[in-house]
């Protein structure tokens, strides 16, 4: 959270360019819960706040700073994402790819760069924060 918080004060002082975006990676587990990680989810959602809280600082000020927060699903495809998957199979009881089958379609490395440029460039909607799965950029509510 600190490097959030430090990242996002910076681009609020110095302050970036307008029509500069600030993008903050958070979890899908900011939204979700994550009863395996402790502290986990309430750091991801803290990370969702504080670029929230610079939108709207943003807008505030008139800088034109974009600041959004990306909420990944939980993914295989990483190893933190892979340790986690294995972790939340066990605890249901069930092996790794019935979790699979009910978690849906893996996130890729691929998907989550493409969703990325897209933000940056504006491409996606103007949000303060998305959910992203498989199925790509959906606006948190």
């Amino acid at each position: 959270m600190q490097h959030v918080f430090n990242w996002t004060r910076e681009a609020l002082l110095l302050p970036l360019e307008p029509g500069s975006a600030v993008i903050a990676f958070s979890s899908g587990a900011a939204v979700n819960g994550s009863p395996l990680s402790g502290g986990y989810a309430g750091a991801k959602a803290t990370i969702r706040f504080i670029a929230s809280y610079a939108a709207a600082e943003s807008g505030r000020n008139a800088l034109g700073i974009r600041f959004t927060s990306v909420l990944p699903q939980l993914t295989p495809e990483t190893d933190l994402g892979a340790s986690g998957v294995a972790a939340y199979a066990t605890r249901q009881g069930v092996d790794i790819p019935a979790f699979l089958d009910r978690l849906g379609p893996a996130l890729t490395p691929e998907q989550v760069g493409t969703a990325i440029v897209d933000i940056a460039t504006g491409a996606a909607d103007d949000r303060d924060a998305y959910l992203l799965t498989a199925t790509g950029l959906s606006p948190v509510r």
